[in-house]
């Protein structure tokens, strides 16, 4: 059973103003998010065409923060219908959404979406469930998984975005979520998030079939992940969820080996011990995913962090091949060997219930 939090309450994005093309209002869906975003305060442009005017500044700073005040709601097309792998996550991404309103400076969108960071809602909703079951039981990252067969199918739905962050507009999470629950098949969600408004969810038929993960760091990096949820909240949130019988999970990610990580990170798993070691059938999983970035995110990343103390010197980064042939900076063997042994040790201490299903 879930219980009330202690906390105070989430904050809630708010954008300056929504985009809505003239096909997303012609789903009702689409209409749905239009009259939460006005009921909000939020000034609703209706579009005379399904062609988005984003009119933004020369300057990049400014571009940018113009860009993260913009909400734009449209239909998805068949190409972002169409589902992907995810590995490691998952076998299949699940875009309801692409874009962010948080400020993070580490930010893995920055490289792989074109032009101002603009969030984006899709409006049809109904075609992109439909999809789901076109790719149950074709997976073949974790449904295939000696260790993780049990997930059945699993459909990842944070890989562009943070649904949580945009639930109180959208109200698709939820949507996706009861899908799950009533469809019955051999067959799980998972999304990650770093906001705590989960209050929506608590009471869904969930069937036990979406893992809610929390994305964390220690309160020390805080001034790396702007417009998010606190730590502390995040936690809790998780805790509420797992109490209202979700499986759930912690993404420690990006991990960050700057002075002094061993006390900070250590802190923060005794705080998710804290949290969640007393959870009755409590189901737990872990993700540790190091920090690295590409010449490409990097670039996009001082333009728009241009006073950011995030370490990000690729002459102090050993280099990495893709398996698309793209190269990205990650940590040197010997600190990765470092940090690897100190999250699987403290894990095991602190959190013996959970299950660790990669590290990265």
């Amino acid at each position: 059973m879930a219980t009330a939090s202690l906390l105070p309450a989430p904050r809630l994005w708010t954008p300056k103003r929504l985009l809505a093309t003239k096909s997303a209002l012609g789903w009702d869906h689409g209409r749905a998010i239009a009259t939460r975003a006005a009921d909000l305060g939020v000034e609703v442009v209706e579009l005379p065409s399904d062609r988005l005017a984003l009119a933004f500044p020369d300057d990049p700073r400014q571009a940018y923060a113009q860009a993260k005040q913009t909400l734009a709601l449209t239909v998805a097309p068949p190409s972002k219908r169409k589902l992907q792998p995810i590995a490691p996550s998952a076998d299949w991404r699940v875009d309801l959404a692409e874009g962010c309103p948080a400020h993070c400076s580490y930010c893995y969108l920055a490289g792989s979406l074109k032009g101002p960071p603009i969030t984006r809602v899709y409006a049809n909703l109904p075609e992109i469930l439909d999809e789901l079951p076109r790719h149950l039981g074709q997976g073949q990252v974790t449904s295939r998984s000696r260790t993780r067969a049990h997930e059945g199918t699993t459909y990842e739905a944070s890989c562009y975005t943070d649904p949580l962050a945009l639930e109180h507009l959208t109200g698709g999470l939820a949507a996706l979520i009861g899908y799950m629950g009533a469809w019955g098949a051999d067959a799980h969600l998972r999304f990650t998030t770093k906001f705590a408004a989960v209050e929506p969810l608590l009471a869904l038929p969930h069937s036990g079939r979406t893992r809610m993960r929390a994305s964390i760091n220690p309160p020390e990096f805080a001034r790396f992940e702007g417009g998010t949820s606190p730590v502390a909240q995040r936690l809790d949130a998780l805790q509420r969820m797992a109490l209202a019988g979700y499986p759930v999970g912690l993404t420690v990610a990006p991990i960050i080996a700057a002075d002094g990580w061993q006390d900070v990170y250590g802190r923060l798993i005794a705080d998710a011990a804290t949290a969640l070691n007393d959870v009755p059938g409590l189901d737990l999983t872990v993700e540790l995913i190091t920090h690295r970035f590409t010449p490409g995110s990097k670039a996009v990343l001082d333009s728009w962090y241009p006073g950011s103390s995030l370490e990000m010197d690729p002459g102090a980064r050993a280099t990495k091949r893709t398996k698309f042939g793209s190269l990205k900076h990650v940590y040197d063997a010997d600190t990765m060997r470092e940090l690897r042994a100190f999250f699987e040790s403290r894990i095991a201490a602190r959190l013996p219930s959970a299950r660790t299903l990669y590290w990265t």
